[in-house]
């Protein structure tokens, strides 16, 4: 990537917003098949820019732990920020986020999802 694209990135980006985060945790139920990775991939990256509500996402892959209080068994995860538990609550129901979990449900065996209100600081 060169620094003119990593600048027009950085200029994109969205600030992080600390009133909600959505965080989601999947586990496949083939998680070394390198198709089904690309399709949620693809598609998880289609619905976040597609998101009216979301203000910041993270999606990652677990790392390789080192401590034993690191969980490293899921698939994938995802962090969405939003501007309050109701702009959530309407990502949960748009259309888009609607048909990513229609193209993508056959592909986990299990969904953890923890919502957190930010705290005062």
């Amino acid at each position: 990537m060169s620094l003119s694209t990593m600048a027009q990135d950085h200029n994109e980006m969205k600030n992080f917003d600390p009133a909600f985060a959505h965080t989601v945790y999947f586990w496949f139920k083939d998680p070394v098949n390198q198709n089904n990775r690309e399709r949620f991939e693809r598609s998880l990256k289609k619905f976040l820019k597609n998101s009216k509500y979301a203000k910041t996402n993270f999606i990652g892959t677990p790392p390789n732990a080192t401590r034993d209080v690191v969980d490293g068994s899921f698939t994938y995860s995802l962090i969405v920020t939003f501007e309050s538990a109701e702009a959530q609550q309407h990502y949960q129901d748009e259309e888009a986020h609607l048909i990513f979990i229609e193209e993508c449900k056959d592909l986990w065996d299990k969904v953890i999802v923890y919502d957190s209100n930010g705290i005062n600081q």
